[in-house]
């Protein structure tokens, strides 16, 4: 299947998701990471915050957990830039401060910058994967390009509400392909 209708098709159904089926899903999501995912190790770990409109994971739950049971672990979260096309990344703290941009996503305001080399791993928001590790998301090439600034072993982790496709038949060589994937099932390894 295409992108474009990979990504048609993944919004249509997430978008229908009834918001309590959404919140188990990613309550799963979160137990899959803790089970899967060698956490302790990373003294950086890049995520999003969830836009509720479109059904996105909740990276809350997650988020409160690792403050709670990893306080050496930093977390840095993605900020959209006013050329709409890049990304800046910003150290999240209980205490930082948060604002909803014209997405809808909600962003740190005053918090310290965070470069992409001082990252151990990634939380990549998507709509679709393969089980070959090609993603889809929303189209406009944000993570792409920010993975593409970060150090070459860094791990790339999608997070799905949903199991992988088979394959994504347009996938080009400028994709950043996953390393793993979490779903609500299991942890995906590519």
């Amino acid at each position: 299947m295409t992108k474009a209708n990979l990504r048609r098709e993944a919004l249509a159904r997430r978008r229908a998701l009834p918001e309590a089926e959404v919140a188990r899903r990613s309550a799963a999501l979160w137990a899959q990471l803790q089970a899967g995912l060698p956490v302790p190790a990373w003294r950086w770990l890049h995520l999003f915050l969830p836009i509720p409109q479109q059904h996105e994971p909740d990276t809350w739950p997650l988020i409160r957990g690792l403050w709670a049971q990893q306080p050496l672990l930093q977390l840095a979260v993605p900020v959209v830039q006013p050329d709409g096309h890049s990304l800046r990344h910003f150290h999240l703290t209980p205490e930082t401060a948060l604002a909803t941009n014209r997405w809808g996503i909600p962003e740190p305001v005053g918090a310290a910058e965070v470069q992409p080399a001082q990252l151990d791993a990634v939380l990549i928001p998507l709509l679709a994967f393969d089980e070959t590790g090609q993603r889809v998301g929303y189209g406009k090439g944000f993570y792409d390009r920010f993975l593409a600034d970060c150090r070459p072993d860094i791990l790339r982790i999608g997070v799905s509400l949903e199991p992988p496709v088979a394959r994504i038949q347009d996938a080009w060589a400028g994709d950043v392909p996953l390393h793993a994937c979490l779903t609500p099932e299991q942890v995906w390894w590519f």
